[in-house]
């Protein structure tokens, strides 16, 4: 792939590399830029490193506003040919720059975070340095934050691939530079990746690879730029989903082995911070309305694609009282498998596939928020890891369908 790059300070080796993935993030780049900076120099001062920004042609003067921060660190601009946009795209071009550099430990984290610290970059490299090859970060989030990781990249991952990770698609993430080269050389990549999908495939790839992996906690919840769970999340679904139902199909000589999750070790745990997350709004209402706009137009699909049980308990909660509807963790986890099963046997009809999950996905985000709307963020967090371990109980339905 084509790229341009700057590179001031003419480095050309480097221990520790932090990656920032941008498109169009003056506003907010200075900050974790500074912040890394001041990680690297506090905690990693014998070792050499650069920042390296992996950007899309940004045309708001992210490139100005990354070099105009004042750092110890040197720092690199990499862009992805104007036009070409993509996070995955970043990253590729991150991992190949920390393999050019000789790096031993990477970091990447995202362009418009606001609660990162120095510590952040000490617990995502040190993990590296015992020989972990990848470290999943761990913060605490609020209940309505993350609705795609909560309802169905935790679940999902966990039942399918076995581990327990539960920010697969966290954005903040460590590796070891052998990790960078897997990454850059995998087999399994495309255009899905190459976008929205490339935080759930570094996590599942790591996990496939039977690598060491770690969660590293970062005390401070993560504060970023948050959407309503009732917003169009379209692009990302389908690239997130599509990212996990693609690796099925890749990895599914390893997943078919795994009977039940295990835990991931973590790192860093007990620093006694205890800051709350900031709020996320919810439109609950905005939510129901989605689901029903949605169902008319795929009810012929999802009667193709999921089973007659399935298919007949769906259109039960299609029928519910919207101030009582309950959707199933049971019924979701058959819906998720029937699409993924689906997906594996007729790729032509993937981006269809996807598209029919989209109104159930906001029939699902809403029964969540009627059932855990008086619930403080721990209770909410116990009742998720209830709706995984229903998952990993339905998860012979998908053995016995699987078509590879």
């Amino acid at each position: 792939m084509d790229f341009y790059e700057e590179n001031p300070d003419q480095v050309k080796q480097a221990d520790i590399v932090v990656g920032i993935p941008s498109y169009n993030e003056a506003r907010l780049i200075p900050y974790p830029t500074q912040q890394a900076s001041l990680g690297l120099t506090q905690f990693f001062s014998d070792y050499s490193s650069a920042i390296i920004n992996v950007d899309n042609h940004s045309t708001d003067g992210t490139k100005e506003a990354f070099f105009g921060t004042e750092t110890q660190v040197p720092k690199i601009y990499i862009s992805t040919p104007e036009g070409v946009v993509g996070k995955g795209l970043n990253l590729r071009n991150f991992f190949r720059k920390a393999c050019e550099l000789g790096a031993r430990a990477c970091v990447v984290v995202d362009a418009d975070l606001r609660s990162i610290t120095p510590r952040w970059i000490k617990n995502l490299v040190e993990p590296v340095f015992q020989d972990f090859g990848f470290v999943s970060p761990l913060y605490v989030r609020h209940k309505y934050d993350g609705t795609i990781t909560n309802s169905i990249g935790y679940p999902l991952t966990r039942c399918v691939f076995g581990r327990r990770v539960r920010q697969p698609i966290g954005g903040d993430v460590g590796f070891s530079g052998e990790m960078a080269k897997v990454f850059l050389q995998h087999p399994y990549w495309n255009s899905m990746v190459a976008s929205f999908g490339v935080d759930i495939w570094m996590t599942t790839v790591a996990i496939c690879q039977g690598v060491p992996m770690c969660q590293s906690f970062l005390g401070r919840p993560k504060i970023h730029k948050t959407r309503d769970p009732a917003s169009d999340v379209g692009t990302a679904f389908r690239q997130i989903v599509g990212t996990i139902f693609g690796a099925m199909i890749h990895f599914g000589d390893y997943w078919k082995k795994v009977r039940w999750s295990r835990p991931t070790a973590i790192f860093g745990f007990g620093l006694g911070e205890v800051e709350l997350p900031p709020p996320v709004n919810v439109n609950p209402q905005a939510l129901y309305q989605r689901f029903q706009q949605g169902i008319a137009g795929n009810l012929e699909l999802w009667k193709e694609i999921f089973p007659t049980e399935v298919f007949s308990k769906l259109t039960e909660v299609t029928e519910m009282d919207p101030s009582r509807l309950d959707f199933p963790s049971d019924l979701w986890a058959k819906i998720l498998f029937s699409a993924a099963v689906a997906f594996a046997k007729d790729s032509g009809a993937g981006e269809r596939i996807l598209d029919c999950l989209i109104p159930l996905y906001y029939a699902r985000v809403y029964s969540y928020v009627l059932r855990t709307q008086e619930m403080s963020m721990q209770q909410a967090e116990d009742y998720i890891e209830e709706q995984c371990m229903l998952f990993e109980e339905a998860r012979p339905f998908l053995d016995e369908r699987w078509p590879l």
